[in-house]
């Protein structure tokens, strides 16, 4: 099975050690946009954090900007 949920990012700084820390958080309902509304009716509430630590991704995540998170059951 897989979950598949709708982040948009938060904030993006950078570390003492040039790694770039990346907040995000569940989409929320807008009016304009109906699968935001979509999303934020499964997920009301999700957040993230995590640190990328490989300069080839520096740089792929803009804040304000949306992005699919798909979790599958991992072996």
């Amino acid at each position: 099975m897989r979950i598949r949920a709708k982040m948009r990012v938060t904030e993006v700084t950078k570390t003492e050690y040039g790694a770039e820390r990346v907040k995000l958080s569940a989409v929320y309902a807008d009016k304009t946009n109906a699968e935001d509304n979509s999303f934020a009716k499964s997920t009301p509430s999700a957040s993230i954090e995590m640190q990328v630590d490989n300069e080839n991704a520096y740089g792929a995540f803009t804040p304000g900007k949306k992005y699919y998170v798909d979790f599958s059951l991992a072996p």
